[in-house]
Protein backbone atom coordinates (compact mmCIF):
# COMPACT_ATOMS: atom_id res chain seq x y z
CA UNK A 1 0.00 0.00 0.00
CA UNK A 2 1.13 3.22 -1.40
CA UNK A 3 2.01 6.05 1.95
CA UNK A 4 -0.66 8.03 0.31
CA UNK A 5 -3.00 5.69 0.79
CA UNK A 6 -1.92 4.41 4.19
CA UNK A 7 -2.27 8.17 5.34
CA UNK A 8 -6.31 8.05 3.82
CA UNK A 9 -6.89 5.49 6.29
CA UNK A 10 -5.31 6.86 9.19
CA UNK A 11 -7.16 10.09 8.46
CA UNK A 12 -10.62 8.59 8.36
CA UNK A 13 -9.85 5.94 11.27
CA UNK A 14 -9.04 9.14 13.45
CA UNK A 15 -11.64 11.18 12.19
CA UNK A 16 -14.42 8.46 13.31
CA UNK A 17 -16.44 10.04 16.66
CA UNK A 18 -15.92 7.96 19.97
CA UNK A 19 -17.66 9.55 22.43
CA UNK A 20 -20.68 10.99 23.43
CA UNK A 21 -20.25 15.27 24.09
CA UNK A 22 -20.48 15.87 27.79
CA UNK A 23 -23.03 18.04 29.63
CA UNK A 24 -21.55 21.43 30.42
CA UNK A 25 -23.30 21.74 33.90
CA UNK A 26 -24.42 18.09 34.90
CA UNK A 27 -27.28 17.70 37.51
CA UNK A 28 -26.69 15.67 40.49
CA UNK A 29 -27.51 12.48 39.96
CA UNK A 30 -29.44 9.94 42.54
CA UNK A 31 -28.49 5.88 41.79
CA UNK A 32 -31.70 3.93 42.82
CA UNK A 33 -30.20 0.36 43.43
CA UNK A 34 -26.28 -0.88 44.20
CA UNK A 35 -25.53 -4.28 42.80
CA UNK A 36 -22.80 -4.81 40.70
CA UNK A 37 -23.34 -2.68 37.55
CA UNK A 38 -23.62 0.67 39.53
CA UNK A 39 -20.59 -0.42 41.56
CA UNK A 40 -18.34 -1.79 38.65
CA UNK A 41 -19.86 0.70 35.60
CA UNK A 42 -21.96 3.56 36.45
CA UNK A 43 -20.06 5.10 39.39
CA UNK A 44 -16.70 4.45 38.28
CA UNK A 45 -17.45 6.51 35.40
CA UNK A 46 -19.52 9.37 36.86
CA UNK A 47 -16.45 10.01 39.20
CA UNK A 48 -14.15 10.06 36.59
CA UNK A 49 -16.28 12.58 34.34
CA UNK A 50 -17.02 14.86 37.59
CA UNK A 51 -20.40 14.15 37.44
CA UNK A 52 -21.76 14.78 41.08
CA UNK A 53 -23.70 12.27 42.69
CA UNK A 54 -25.82 13.67 45.89
CA UNK A 55 -26.71 10.37 47.35
CA UNK A 56 -27.55 6.58 46.98
CA UNK A 57 -30.21 3.92 47.75
CA UNK A 58 -31.15 0.52 48.09
CA UNK A 59 -32.83 -1.56 50.19
CA UNK A 60 -29.77 -3.66 51.27
CA UNK A 61 -28.87 -0.73 53.31
CA UNK A 62 -25.49 -2.62 54.53
CA UNK A 63 -25.00 -2.36 49.72
CA UNK A 64 -25.65 1.31 49.93
CA UNK A 65 -23.33 2.14 52.81
CA UNK A 66 -20.30 0.41 51.21
CA UNK A 67 -21.09 1.70 48.07
CA UNK A 68 -21.36 5.40 49.45
CA UNK A 69 -17.76 4.32 51.56
CA UNK A 70 -15.84 3.53 48.44
CA UNK A 71 -17.05 6.13 46.19
CA UNK A 72 -16.92 8.76 48.89
CA UNK A 73 -20.63 10.08 47.97
CA UNK A 74 -22.40 12.56 50.58
CA UNK A 75 -25.15 10.38 51.66
CA UNK A 76 -27.15 7.40 52.05
CA UNK A 77 -30.71 7.23 51.82
CA UNK A 78 -32.99 5.84 54.92
CA UNK A 79 -35.65 5.09 52.43
CA UNK A 80 -36.89 5.40 48.85
CA UNK A 81 -38.91 8.58 49.81
CA UNK A 82 -36.06 10.78 51.30
CA UNK A 83 -34.43 9.60 47.84
CA UNK A 84 -37.32 10.13 45.90
CA UNK A 85 -37.71 13.80 47.41
CA UNK A 86 -34.26 15.26 46.14
CA UNK A 87 -34.64 18.37 44.39
CA UNK A 88 -33.28 19.11 40.78
CA UNK A 89 -31.81 16.11 40.45
CA UNK A 90 -30.85 13.07 37.53
CA UNK A 91 -32.33 9.28 38.89
CA UNK A 92 -30.40 6.74 38.16
CA UNK A 93 -32.56 3.48 38.16
CA UNK A 94 -30.44 0.43 38.54
CA UNK A 95 -32.66 -2.40 39.82
CA UNK A 96 -33.67 -6.07 38.82
CA UNK A 97 -36.78 -6.01 36.02
CA UNK A 98 -39.42 -7.16 38.57
CA UNK A 99 -38.79 -3.81 40.93
CA UNK A 100 -39.04 -1.12 37.71
CA UNK A 101 -42.42 -0.51 37.43
CA UNK A 102 -43.70 0.28 41.20
CA UNK A 103 -40.62 2.37 41.68
CA UNK A 104 -40.44 4.24 38.21
CA UNK A 105 -44.18 5.16 39.44
CA UNK A 106 -43.15 6.72 42.83
CA UNK A 107 -40.58 9.00 40.76
CA UNK A 108 -41.29 12.61 41.01
CA UNK A 109 -43.36 14.28 38.10
CA UNK A 110 -41.62 15.63 35.31
CA UNK A 111 -38.54 14.15 36.59
CA UNK A 112 -35.13 12.74 34.61
CA UNK A 113 -34.75 9.09 34.80
CA UNK A 114 -32.28 6.79 33.61
CA UNK A 115 -33.12 3.03 33.48
CA UNK A 116 -30.96 0.23 33.43
CA UNK A 117 -32.03 -2.85 31.17
CA UNK A 118 -33.69 -4.52 30.17
CA UNK A 119 -37.38 -2.03 30.34
CA UNK A 120 -39.29 -5.12 32.26
CA UNK A 121 -39.44 -8.77 32.20
CA UNK A 122 -41.43 -8.98 29.24
CA UNK A 123 -43.43 -6.50 26.57
CA UNK A 124 -46.20 -6.17 28.57
CA UNK A 125 -44.76 -4.52 31.61
CA UNK A 126 -42.42 -2.73 28.88
CA UNK A 127 -45.38 -1.23 27.95
CA UNK A 128 -46.92 -0.43 31.04
CA UNK A 129 -43.58 1.80 31.85
CA UNK A 130 -43.79 3.50 28.68
CA UNK A 131 -46.97 4.46 29.56
CA UNK A 132 -46.32 5.30 33.06
CA UNK A 133 -43.34 7.96 32.01
CA UNK A 134 -46.04 9.42 29.26
CA UNK A 135 -48.62 9.61 32.46
CA UNK A 136 -45.77 11.47 34.12
CA UNK A 137 -43.96 13.34 32.20
CA UNK A 138 -40.64 11.30 32.87
CA UNK A 139 -37.95 12.21 30.92
CA UNK A 140 -36.63 9.00 30.58
CA UNK A 141 -34.24 6.65 29.04
CA UNK A 142 -32.81 3.32 28.89
CA UNK A 143 -29.34 2.60 29.19
CA UNK A 144 -28.35 0.72 26.04
CA UNK A 145 -24.77 1.74 26.26
CA UNK A 146 -23.44 -0.72 24.39
CA UNK A 147 -25.04 2.03 21.76
CA UNK A 148 -22.25 4.24 22.70
CA UNK A 149 -19.37 2.07 22.83
CA UNK A 150 -15.87 3.91 21.33
CA UNK A 151 -16.20 1.40 18.67
CA UNK A 152 -19.96 1.46 18.11
CA UNK A 153 -19.90 4.95 17.99
CA UNK A 154 -16.91 5.22 15.67
CA UNK A 155 -18.47 1.66 13.93
CA UNK A 156 -21.48 3.98 13.22
CA UNK A 157 -20.05 6.63 12.11
CA UNK A 158 -18.43 4.18 9.54
CA UNK A 159 -21.55 2.68 8.17
CA UNK A 160 -23.35 6.55 8.53
CA UNK A 161 -20.85 7.47 5.82
CA UNK A 162 -21.39 4.96 3.33
CA UNK A 163 -17.53 3.55 4.00
CA UNK A 164 -18.88 -0.32 3.96
CA UNK A 165 -21.36 0.52 1.16
CA UNK A 166 -24.73 -1.36 1.92
CA UNK A 167 -24.69 -3.52 4.59
CA UNK A 168 -26.34 -7.18 3.87
CA UNK A 169 -24.19 -9.14 6.72
CA UNK A 170 -24.03 -8.69 10.80
CA UNK A 171 -23.64 -11.56 12.95
CA UNK A 172 -22.63 -11.16 16.94
CA UNK A 173 -20.70 -14.34 18.48
CA UNK A 174 -20.40 -14.86 21.93
CA UNK A 175 -18.68 -17.80 23.59
CA UNK A 176 -17.41 -17.13 27.15
CA UNK A 177 -17.93 -18.29 30.95
CA UNK A 178 -20.09 -15.70 32.41
CA UNK A 179 -20.25 -15.76 35.80
CA UNK A 180 -23.98 -15.58 36.81
CA UNK A 181 -23.68 -16.16 40.20
CA UNK A 182 -22.87 -12.08 40.71
CA UNK A 183 -26.11 -11.35 39.96
CA UNK A 184 -28.08 -13.61 42.48
CA UNK A 185 -31.29 -11.73 41.49
CA UNK A 186 -31.12 -14.06 38.26
CA UNK A 187 -31.41 -17.60 39.91
CA UNK A 188 -34.73 -18.86 39.42
CA UNK A 189 -35.73 -16.46 36.91
CA UNK A 190 -37.98 -17.66 33.45
CA UNK A 191 -36.07 -15.68 31.10
CA UNK A 192 -31.98 -14.85 31.60
CA UNK A 193 -29.99 -14.54 28.49
CA UNK A 194 -31.63 -13.20 25.45
CA UNK A 195 -33.44 -10.44 28.13
CA UNK A 196 -30.55 -9.30 30.62
CA UNK A 197 -27.51 -9.79 28.01
CA UNK A 198 -28.48 -10.70 24.24
CA UNK A 199 -30.93 -7.54 24.47
CA UNK A 200 -27.80 -4.97 24.27
CA UNK A 201 -26.97 -6.87 20.82
CA UNK A 202 -31.05 -6.79 19.67
CA UNK A 203 -31.42 -3.03 20.26
CA UNK A 204 -27.85 -2.52 18.67
CA UNK A 205 -29.06 -4.03 15.58
CA UNK A 206 -32.62 -2.48 15.78
CA UNK A 207 -30.43 0.72 15.71
CA UNK A 208 -29.03 0.30 12.17
CA UNK A 209 -31.21 -1.19 10.97
CA UNK A 210 -34.65 -0.60 12.12
CA UNK A 211 -37.36 -3.94 12.78
CA UNK A 212 -36.61 -6.91 11.73
CA UNK A 213 -39.18 -8.61 9.10
CA UNK A 214 -38.81 -12.03 10.42
CA UNK A 215 -37.40 -13.78 13.65
CA UNK A 216 -36.74 -16.76 14.55
CA UNK A 217 -35.12 -17.99 17.65
CA UNK A 218 -33.73 -20.71 20.39
CA UNK A 219 -33.00 -20.72 23.68
CA UNK A 220 -31.64 -22.93 25.77
CA UNK A 221 -30.53 -23.99 29.36
CA UNK A 222 -26.89 -25.34 30.18
CA UNK A 223 -27.21 -29.18 31.65
CA UNK A 224 -24.40 -28.67 34.56
CA UNK A 225 -25.96 -25.51 35.69
CA UNK A 226 -28.88 -27.57 36.75
CA UNK A 227 -32.78 -25.81 36.94
CA UNK A 228 -31.52 -22.55 38.75
CA UNK A 229 -30.72 -21.08 35.93
CA UNK A 230 -33.12 -20.53 32.78
CA UNK A 231 -31.80 -19.64 28.68
CA UNK A 232 -27.52 -19.26 29.16
CA UNK A 233 -27.17 -20.08 25.13
CA UNK A 234 -29.48 -18.65 22.38
CA UNK A 235 -29.33 -17.75 18.63
CA UNK A 236 -31.18 -14.97 17.10
CA UNK A 237 -31.88 -14.71 13.30
CA UNK A 238 -33.28 -12.12 11.61
CA UNK A 239 -34.00 -10.96 8.61
CA UNK A 240 -34.10 -7.13 7.98
CA UNK A 241 -35.72 -4.45 5.19
CA UNK A 242 -33.03 -4.43 2.17
CA UNK A 243 -32.35 -8.90 2.78
CA UNK A 244 -30.06 -7.90 5.51
CA UNK A 245 -29.35 -11.34 7.69
CA UNK A 246 -28.55 -10.65 11.34
CA UNK A 247 -27.49 -13.32 13.77
CA UNK A 248 -26.92 -13.13 17.61
CA UNK A 249 -25.56 -16.10 18.82
CA UNK A 250 -24.39 -16.83 22.55
CA UNK A 251 -22.64 -19.26 24.67
CA UNK A 252 -21.94 -18.46 28.15
CA UNK A 253 -20.76 -21.95 29.47
CA UNK A 254 -17.50 -22.13 28.20
CA UNK A 255 -14.82 -22.85 31.08
CA UNK A 256 -12.10 -23.75 29.57
CA UNK A 257 -9.80 -20.20 29.18
CA UNK A 258 -9.18 -18.01 26.29
CA UNK A 259 -7.75 -19.36 24.01
CA UNK A 260 -10.85 -19.94 21.61
CA UNK A 261 -13.41 -17.60 23.38
CA UNK A 262 -14.79 -14.81 21.59
CA UNK A 263 -17.02 -11.81 21.98
CA UNK A 264 -17.05 -10.16 18.62
CA UNK A 265 -19.24 -8.33 16.12
CA UNK A 266 -18.72 -8.54 12.22
CA UNK A 267 -20.71 -6.17 9.49
CA UNK A 268 -20.20 -7.46 5.91
CA UNK A 269 -20.75 -4.57 2.81
CA UNK A 270 -21.06 -4.28 -0.67
CA UNK A 271 -17.71 -1.95 0.09
CA UNK A 272 -16.42 -3.14 2.93
CA UNK A 273 -16.08 -5.25 6.36
CA UNK A 274 -15.84 -3.98 9.68
CA UNK A 275 -14.92 -6.24 12.46
CA UNK A 276 -15.21 -5.01 16.19
CA UNK A 277 -14.57 -6.79 20.03
CA UNK A 278 -16.33 -6.61 23.27
CA UNK A 279 -13.91 -7.32 25.32
CA UNK A 280 -15.38 -7.09 28.78
CA UNK A 281 -17.23 -10.55 28.37
CA UNK A 282 -13.86 -11.86 27.67
CA UNK A 283 -13.00 -11.54 31.44
CA UNK A 284 -15.57 -10.21 33.70
CA UNK A 285 -16.16 -7.38 34.72
CA UNK A 286 -12.02 -6.42 34.28
CA UNK A 287 -12.87 -7.14 30.59
CA UNK A 288 -9.72 -7.27 27.74
CA UNK A 289 -9.35 -4.23 25.44
CA UNK A 290 -12.50 -3.70 22.69
CA UNK A 291 -10.90 -3.75 19.20
CA UNK A 292 -12.54 -2.02 15.83
CA UNK A 293 -10.97 -3.15 12.42
CA UNK A 294 -12.11 -2.28 9.23
CA UNK A 295 -11.11 -2.96 5.39
CA UNK A 296 -12.42 -1.42 1.96
CA UNK A 297 -12.38 -3.05 -0.86
CA UNK A 298 -9.99 -6.01 -1.16
CA UNK A 299 -8.39 -4.82 2.03
CA UNK A 300 -6.23 -4.69 3.84
CA UNK A 301 -7.28 -4.29 7.50
CA UNK A 302 -6.75 -1.33 8.98
CA UNK A 303 -7.30 -1.07 12.92
CA UNK A 304 -8.79 1.94 14.90
CA UNK A 305 -7.15 3.47 17.95
CA UNK A 306 -10.13 3.77 20.37
CA UNK A 307 -10.15 5.96 23.36
CA UNK A 308 -11.54 2.95 25.57
CA UNK A 309 -14.45 0.34 25.94
CA UNK A 310 -17.75 -0.87 26.35
CA UNK A 311 -16.72 -1.23 30.23
CA UNK A 312 -16.80 1.51 31.43
CA UNK A 313 -16.38 4.22 28.59
CA UNK A 314 -19.66 3.31 27.47
CA UNK A 315 -21.38 4.43 30.43
CA UNK A 316 -20.64 8.19 29.62
CA UNK A 317 -23.07 8.07 26.70
CA UNK A 318 -26.42 7.51 28.06
CA UNK A 319 -26.22 9.91 31.28
CA UNK A 320 -24.17 12.37 29.15
CA UNK A 321 -27.00 12.71 26.45
CA UNK A 322 -30.37 12.49 28.99
CA UNK A 323 -28.09 15.46 30.78
CA UNK A 324 -27.76 17.17 27.57
CA UNK A 325 -31.75 16.39 26.47
CA UNK A 326 -32.55 18.05 29.90
CA UNK A 327 -30.52 20.81 29.60
CA UNK A 328 -31.46 21.53 25.99
CA UNK A 329 -27.91 20.69 24.51
CA UNK A 330 -29.20 17.90 22.83
CA UNK A 331 -32.27 17.73 20.64
CA UNK A 332 -33.42 13.97 21.34
CA UNK A 333 -32.61 10.94 23.91
CA UNK A 334 -30.41 8.51 21.91
CA UNK A 335 -32.51 5.58 23.68
CA UNK A 336 -35.62 6.87 24.71
CA UNK A 337 -38.14 4.75 26.50
CA UNK A 338 -40.33 4.44 23.40
CA UNK A 339 -37.56 2.67 21.54
CA UNK A 340 -36.44 0.34 24.38
CA UNK A 341 -39.74 -0.93 23.98
CA UNK A 342 -39.24 -2.10 20.43
CA UNK A 343 -36.48 -3.48 21.23
CA UNK A 344 -38.43 -5.42 24.27
CA UNK A 345 -40.62 -6.32 21.27
CA UNK A 346 -38.35 -7.44 19.72
CA UNK A 347 -37.16 -9.89 22.55
CA UNK A 348 -40.51 -10.85 23.22
CA UNK A 349 -40.29 -12.53 19.65
CA UNK A 350 -37.61 -14.05 20.16
CA UNK A 351 -38.71 -15.72 23.20
CA UNK A 352 -42.03 -16.46 21.59
CA UNK A 353 -39.79 -18.03 18.76
CA UNK A 354 -37.72 -20.10 21.12
CA UNK A 355 -40.78 -22.00 23.04
CA UNK A 356 -42.20 -23.20 19.73
CA UNK A 357 -38.93 -24.64 18.95
CA UNK A 358 -38.25 -25.79 22.70
CA UNK A 359 -41.56 -27.47 22.37
CA UNK A 360 -40.88 -28.98 18.98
Amino acid sequence: MSDAKASRFQRLARSLPQAWPLPKRPRPIVVLGCGGIVRDAHLPTYRRLGFPVAGVFDVRADAARAVAKRFRIPRVYATLDDALTEPGVVFDVAVPADRELELIERLPRGAAVLIQKPLGRDEAESRAIVAVCKRRGLIAAQNFQLRFAPNMLALRSLVDRGALGTITDAEVRVHTHTPWTNWPFMRGIPRLEILYHSVHYLDLVRSFFGEPTRVAAMALRYPLNGPEYADVRSTSLMRFHGDVRVVVTTDHDHPRGKKHACSELRLEGTKGSAYASMGVNLDYPKGEPDRLEFALGRGPWHSVPLRGSWFTEAFEGPMSNLQRVVAGEDDALISPVADAHKTMQLVERCYRSAAKRNDS
